[in-house]
């Protein structure tokens, strides 16, 4: 049988599956910060190395096959790519662009940086950000300069791990307790760490809850 907690837990989940499967739009892509769209709604953005996953991840929050694009190419989204969530809209979620692209050029790396910067920076109306690592590879040192970005700028933010099905058990319990420990030292990082896989579904629907949620409120339901 199953408690109240557990009842509340999997209504909450229905619930975010069913708001993130309605109308989700394309708004627009900004280069440079004068193309942002008002900011008239809450918005969750999604960051994290070129080919982490994350027009996956993406893509199996929303329960779309290509609300985000995923491409072979990493370093693809070069831009901040808004989406329209609900119909009217009731937030936004933006894809960030991927870092550590090396064939970039060293300018280009530069421009991205920046705009990331002063997104995270003078966003209002950001309300958490999604920092996602590969468990295949744990934290590394452009995660930890993003993360410092982050706890610089006061932005709340979830450490995602992607792709918990290409790893094996053990080593992903290491990764997750390695994740965990580093990321409490971080001031603006929430303590738990999502474990996540978009091919098998692994944590997409308490994931999915959780961002329904920072966007929201907690009481979004009876919102």
């Amino acid at each position: 049988m199953r408690t109240d907690e557990e009842k509340e837990r999997l209504m909450r989940e229905r619930a975010a599956s069913k708001l993130l499967s309605g109308p989700i739009k394309f708004l627009l892509s900004a280069p440079q910060l004068k193309f942002l769209p008002d900011a008239k709604f809450p918005e969750v953005a999604f960051c994290g190395r070129s080919n982490v996953g994350k027009s996956s991840l993406l893509n199996a929050l929303t329960g779309r096959k290509a609300i985000a694009r995923a491409s072979v190419t990493p370093g693809r989204t070069q831009e901040l790519n808004f989406f329209d969530v609900g119909d009217p809209t009731r937030f936004r979620l933006v894809d960030m662009p991927g870092y550590g692209y090396a064939k970039a050029p060293p300018k280009v790396v530069d421009k991205w940086k920046r705009l990331v910067r002063d997104y995270l920076r003078g966003r209002k109306v950001l309300h958490r950000n999604l920092v996602l690592i590969d468990s295949r590879h744990g934290l590394k040192d452009l995660d930890r300069q993003m993360m410092k970005m982050l706890d610089e700028a006061a932005v709340g933010y979830r450490v995602v791990l992607t792709k918990a099905d290409k790893v094996k058990e053990s080593d992903l319990e290491f990764t997750v307790m390695k994740v965990a420990e580093e990321t409490k030292k971080h001031v603006a990082a929430f303590p738990q760490v999502h474990v996540t896989s978009s091919e098998k579904g692994i944590g997409i629907a308490s994931l999915r809850a959780a961002v329904i949620e920072d966007a929201l409120g907690s009481d979004w339901l009876e919102s």
